[in-house]
């Protein structure tokens, strides 16, 4: 989609022997000028499940909260842990209704959700539009995901280890933030193991030139 373009940043998703893992570059934008440096685009949203971002700021705030309330009153009501497959259909959801309300500003969001239920490991590319699509390699998102698919096609390996998997998680992103001006300051990466979501690399960027 045109819309999918314009989100202005760099995920990345992908499925690994030991479970996944999820990436994300640390630039919010605003046009061509650059509103912020140190956003945190991985979320954890239950403790096995986290997702990444991509989109109209004010817009996924509200619909990261929606899900994470909505999820926590679906566990107190059935007593039950939701699947990850439930997850992301609620939060689909709650993504369709979104867009397509009237609204001066684009309701634009792209996640990438990825979690552990009962049933293993489950890596979704859910789209601005509310559509979902079950990934099982690997995935990207934003206005950089051209330079890291260009990356992972070359690079990704079927029953890549977790740790090989951050390594070409954040050359992917690195990718990305030598070509694409919207993705930038840094990079964030989180697993999803068999003990849980974990935030386990996070390095910013200094680009300051020094006088």
């Amino acid at each position: 989609m045109e819309n999918e373009l314009k989100t202005g940043t760099t995920t990345v998703g992908l499925v690994c022997k030991e479970g996944l893992v999820l990436a994300a570059d640390r630039r919010a934008t605003a046009g061509y000028f650059i509103a912020a440096k140190k956003i945190e685009k991985v979320l954890k949203i239950t403790n096995e499940i986290a997702v990444t971002i991509a989109g109209t700021v004010s817009d996924i705030q509200l619909l990261v909260k929606l899900i994470k309330a909505e999820l926590k009153l679906k566990e107190l009501r059935t007593g039950k842990i939701n699947t990850v497959n439930e997850a992301t259909n609620l939060l689909a959801g709650i993504v369709y209704n979104n867009i397509r309300k009237f609204s001066l500003i684009p309701g634009i969001s792209h996640f990438i959700v990825g979690g552990k239920d009962e049933t293993g490991f489950h890596l979704y590319d859910l789209s601005p539009d509310g559509s979902i699509t079950d990934v099982d390699d690997y995935v990207s998102s934003g206005s950089g995901s051209v330079m890291v698919y260009g990356l992972l096609e070359a690079a990704y390996k079927k029953g890549i280890s977790i740790k090989d998997g951050i390594e070409l998680a954040v050359k992917g992103i690195n990718s990305a933030l030598q070509r694409d001006i919207a993705t930038g300051n840094g990079v964030t990466v989180f697993t999803i193991t068999d003990k849980g979501v974990k935030k386990v690399f996070e390095k910013e960027l200094d680009t300051k030139l020094e006088i």
